[in-house]
């Protein structure tokens, strides 16, 4: 098959045009089809193309100088949409000249350019920022929302419900997600209305006999439950899973650098490490963000991955894998079907959308 090209936005991220570039020709160099975009300062562009001879062939420049700040409110990089890296970048999906955008930009100015180019599937009130998290488990959780909408009512839960049992079917292969909604606890009456009215939605559309929903839903789970593999999708609001997010890294980051104390307090705890470093090799890996970097705004009218602002050039391919893969499996195609198969009565009357003025991300 032969893939759409990707547009990336090359000034976004801490590091920019090098590393941006560095993850492209990574990316190509694992998947040899893969053909790019580069959105951005054209001198800085070709000068990182340099110690990347392969990508030549591979990439077109769209010339670019205005780049979107990362403390920048997304009104405001709005009106520079564009004339950023970023605003063309998405644009370029809008118009056809990519069938993909991904940047490490500014996490809410790329949702509200995406969802002003590229509009929401028809039957989704607000798109959602999902991601995958390692497990203990052989397969990764899907979660969503990450930061894109502070709130969210029983029908966006739902829809997000939708959108992430689609995305993990392409990532993990489950024909039947099982997803849970993140709770304060696991019991029928725990959390906010909000929560307990997506519950009973989701409850009475998956037990349909028509095979509606390809999805199982069970319940609530809650937030150290997360990593533990026993459910594939986690639903919450942004603001919710933001924090959830945030603390999880945070944890990891805590974990790595405890290690890294502890073995280097000592002589014996020197010798220690090295009869163990096949254990804590595969234990960096495993909680190294940048193998599971690209998150994906879900529910647009075409594909834009956020990269981690402070990924290296392993978790910009990664993004750029990730983009390939959902244009690969045709992912607005898969979601546009699933909502249509769980039609619009069985979001029934609770949780009425709030429209399209939904806040800007958390992210």
């Amino acid at each position: 098959m032969t893939l759409p090209r990707i547009a990336v936005d090359a000034m976004g991220g801490d590091e920019g045009v090098r590393v941006m570039v560095e993850g492209a020709a990574l990316a190509r160099r694992q998947h040899a089809d893969f053909q790019f975009l580069l959105v951005g300062d054209q001198p800085r562009i070709e000068a990182a193309l340099e110690n990347h001879p392969g990508m030549r062939g591979a990439s077109e420049i769209l010339h670019c100088d205005d780049v979107v700040g990362g403390d920048e409110l997304p009104s405001r990089a709005m009106r520079r949409a564009k004339t950023t890296s970023m605003g063309l970048a998405v644009n370029a999906v809008k118009t056809g000249a990519a069938g993909a955008a991904v940047s490490a930009g500014n996490t809410g100015a790329l949702m509200a350019m995406s969802k002003i180019a590229l509009r929401t599937l028809p039957g989704i009130d607000r798109p959602a920022l999902a991601a995958i998290m390692p497990t203990l488990q052989a397969h990764d959780v899907v979660m969503l929302d990450l930061g894109a909408n502070t709130e969210a009512d029983a029908r966006n839960l739902v829809q997000f419900a939708v959108m992430g049992a689609a995305y993990s079917r392409i990532v993990n292969g489950f024909e039947r997600p099982v997803v849970r909604l993140l709770n304060i606890g696991t019991e029928e009456i725990k959390g906010t209305e909000e929560l307990r009215d997506a519950a009973a939605m989701l409850t009475a559309a998956s037990a349909r006999t028509d095979g509606g929903l390809a999805l199982e839903f069970d319940g609530f789970v809650e937030s150290d439950k997360i990593n533990r593999g026993e459910t594939h999708v986690v639903v919450t609001d942004g603001f919710s899973g933001n924090i959830a997010l945030k603390a999880i890294e945070g944890s990891a980051r805590f974990v790595t650098d405890l290690l890294r104390q502890a073995f280097t307090s000592s002589l014996r705890s020197k010798v220690g490490f090295l009869v163990s470093r096949p254990a804590t090799e595969l234990l960096k890996h495993h909680l190294d963000p940048n193998n599971h970097n690209g998150a994906v705004f879900l529910g647009l009218n075409g594909v834009v991955v956020k990269s981690h602002g402070s990924a290296n050039a392993k978790g910009v391919a990664n993004a750029v894998a990730v983009a390939a893969r959902l244009l690969e499996n045709k992912l607005t195609e898969r979601i546009a079907h699933d909502l249509g198969a769980l039609g619009q009565d069985a979001l029934g009357r609770n949780g009425k959308a709030r429209g399209d003025n939904g806040s800007e991300a958390a992210a």
